[in-house]
C-alpha cells in the first residue's frame, strides 16, 4: 500500500465538512464550464443567466440548426457577455466523419425494440421507421450479419432514448436491414454544410477563438487544420482535438503534441471502447495533458439534468473525479443546449468542481510536474514553478501575470496554483493599437479555458493607466477585479509574476485595506 502523499485527497479530509450548510459561491470555481449554446440557451437573458452562473466558454454545435440560427445565438452571447461585463470565447465544434441520417424534416423518428428498419445511401427515400437514408453508400459493405452500430444524436448515455442500438440482419445491395434493439426517438435537424464550409464561413466572418476538432485521428489531422486556419486568416484560432475513437486513443501522445487542447469525447468512446476501460483512459489522458502544460476538457457528465433538476448521485461522483484527475474544464452537451434547465446544470456543476477543488492534492500534481520538467529546468519553467510555490507558501489569495499571448499564464497554471490566476494581457511594444485589440482580446478570451486563469484587458494608453507605470496599472487593475469579485480581501497577500526584458520575476505584495 503506498503512503498518505500518494492519496488523491488532500489531507486532512474532514467528513464534517461534507455536513456542515454549503457556503455561498462568491467566486467561479477554478474548473473551467463549457456550455453548449442552443434552443434551450439562445435568449441574451438565458446566456446571461449562464455567464453569472460560472459558464467561461460557449460552444456552438453545428450539427444542429443552421448558420443562421447560430449567428443569431452568437448576436445574443455578445450582447449577454457585454450586459455582465466579461469575456467569453467562441467554440466552434465542427462535424467530423460520422455518417448522417437524412432527415431534412428535423422531425422526431419513433423505433421500436424488436422491429425492422432499412439503412439505405438512397437520400429520394423519406425516413421513417421503416426505413433511413444516410449519406454513406459503403455501409452495406463495411459490415456483416451480427454486426451492431449506433445512430443517434447523443450516443451511450446509459438512458438510451435518444439513440438507437441496430443489429445487421442481412444486407442487399446497398441497403442493410437491420433489427432494432431498443425503443427510442431521433429527432433534430440535419447537418448539412461541410466542415470546411463552416470554417471558411461562419468561423473566419466571426474570428472564433477555438475550433473543436471532431473524431481526430492522428496528428496529422490537427497539422491538416491548422493550415486550413492559416490559409483563411484565422491564425491566432486554437484547435483542441477531440479524441472520440480507437485510432486517436492509438496516436493520442502525437495529437497532444500537435493540439493546443484536448477534449475527451466520452460519449462515442463508450462506443469504440468497453465500458470499463474509459475510465482508465480519462485518467492517463488527463495526466499526460496536465504534464504537458495543455488544456483538457471532459465531456458527457450529467446527462440526467437534460430533464431533471439534480444530477444522480454517481454523475456528480463523477464531475468531482474529474476534477480530482486534474481536468481544465467540463463541457456541457445537451444540458444546456436542450435541456429543460441550462442555468441550474451550469450551477450545480460549479458547485460540484468548488467542492472536489477544495481536497485536490496539489502539492502531489506540483512535485508531478516538477518530475516530469527535469533538470535543469528552462528559464520560463523555473520562474512559473516558483511563483507557484511561493503563492503556496505565503497562501496568496491569487497570482496577477502580465502576459501579452497568455503563454505566461498558461505556464503558471501548469503547477495548478489552488488559487486563481489573474492574467492581465498587455500589447507587444511597438504594436498597432488597433491591431492589437482584436489580437490581445483573442488571447485573453482563449485563457478562458484554461483553468484557474481570469484574463483581464490592459492597456499602455495614458488615458486608461493615468500614468501610472505599466506595472503599477496592471498590479491595479487586478486588485480591483479580485476586490470586486471577493478574490481579495484586504491585507491579503498576492503574487505578481512578470516578463522583464528577457528576465522574469516574482514578488509578493500585500493588499491594503482599501
Amino acid at each position: 500500500m503506498q503512503g498518505a502523499s500518494h492519496m488523491l485527497l488532500e489531507e486532512p479530509l474532514r467528513l464534517a465538512s461534507v455536513l456542515a450548510p454549503a457556503k455561498p459561491k462568491v467566486f467561479p470555481s477554478l474548473t473551467k464550464i463549457v456550455g453548449t449554446l442552443g434552443p434551450k440557451s439562445h435568449s441574451v437573458e438565458v446566456i446571461q443567466e449562464c455567464l453569472t452562473a460560472g459558464m467561461s466558454v460557449a460552444r456552438f454545435d453545428f450539427s444542429w440548426m443552421d448558420a443562421s440560427y447560430h449567428q443569431e445565438t452568437l448576436d445574443n452571447l455578445r450582447k449577454a457577455a457585454q450586459n455582465v461585463k466579461k469575456l467569453c470565447p467562441v467554440m466552434l465544434d465542427t462535424m467530423g466523419p460520422e455518417i448522417q441520417v437524412h432527415n431534412s424534416s428535423g422531425g422526431p423518428i419513433e423505433l421500436k425494440a424488436g422491429n425492422h428498419v432499412i439503412i439505405t445511401p438512397d437520400l429520394s427515400k423519406a425516413p421513417s421507421a421503416e426505413i433511413l437514408p444516410i449519406k454513406f453508400s459503403g455501409l452495406a459493405k463495411a459490415v456483416k450479419k451480427g454486426d451492431t452500430f449506433f445512430i443517434g444524436q447523443y450516443l451511450f448515455t446509459g438512458s438510451e432514448t435518444t439513440s438507437v442500438w441496430l443489429e445487421v440482419l442481412e444486407t442487399s445491395g446497398e441497403n442493410v436491414n437491420c433489427l432494432v434493439k431498443n425503443t427510442a426517438t431521433l429527432a433534430g435537424p440535419v447537418f448539412t454544410m461541410h466542415a470546411s464550409q463552416v470554417i471558411s464561413t461562419w468561423g473566419s466572418c466571426n474570428n472564433v477563438d477555438i475550433i473543436s476538432l471532431s473524431h481526430t485521428r492522428s496528428d496529422e489531422d490537427v497539422r491538416e487544420l491548422r493550415s486550413f486556419l492559416q490559409s483563411h486568416n484565422l491564425h491566432d484560432t486554437q484547435i483542441y482535438a477531440k479524441v472520440e475513437n480507437y485510432e486517436g486513443l492509438d496516436h493520442f501522445d502525437e495529437i497532444l503534441e500537435e493540439a493546443d487542447g484536448v477534449i475527451i469525447s466520452r460519449g462515442d468512446l463508450g462506443i469504440d471502447l468497453p465500458p470499463e476501460n474509459v475510465f482508465m483512459f480519462q485518467k492517463t489522458a488527463i495526466q499526460k495533458c496536465n504534464l504537458a502544460g495543455k488544456p483538457v476538457i471532459v465531456t458527457r457528465v450529467v446527462d440526467s439534468m437534460i430533464d431533471n433538476l439534480r444530477p444522480t448521485r454517481a454523475e456528480a461522483t463523477d464531475v468531482a473525479n474529474a476534477v480530482l484527475d486534474g481536468t481544465d474544464g467540463i463541457l456541457l452537451g445537451a444540458e444546456t443546449l436542450r435541456g429543460l434547465y441550462p442555468v441550474d446544470a451550469v450551477n450545480t456543476v460549479g458547485r460540484i468542481c468548488a467542492e472536489a477543488e477544495a481536497v485536490y492534492n496539489q502539492p502531489l500534481q506540483f512535485k508531478k510536474v516538477m518530475r516530469h520538467v527535469g533538470e535543469p529546468m528552462p528559464h520560463e519553467e523555473s520562474v512559473a514553478s516558483a511563483a507557484v510555490r511561493s503563492a503556496m507558501k505565503v497562501k496568496a489569495a491569487a497570482i496577477v501575470v502580465f502576459t501579452f499571448s497568455g503563454r505566461a499564464a498558461r505556464l503558471v497554471a501548469k503547477y495548478r496554483p489552488p488559487m486563481p490566476v489573474l492574467a492581465v494581457v498587455f500589447p507587444r511594444d511597438g504594436l498597432d493599437p488597433s491591431k492589437w485589440r482584436s489580437y490581445g482580446t483573442t488571447q485573453a478570451r482563449q485563457c478562458f479555458a484554461i483553468r484557474g486563469v481570469y484574463p483581464l484587458m490592459g492597456s499602455t494608453d495614458e488615458a486608461e493607466t493615468g500614468g501610472l507605470t505599466k506595472e503599477e496599472y496592471g498590479i491595479k487593475l487586478a486588485l480591483n477585479y479580485g476586490r470586486s469579485v471577493g478574490i481579495v480581501k484586504p491585507f491579503d497577500r498576492v503574487i505578481i509574476f512578470e516578463k522583464i526584458g528577457d528576465s522574469s520575476v516574482v514578488k509578493i505584495i500585500e493588499c491594503g485595506d482599501s
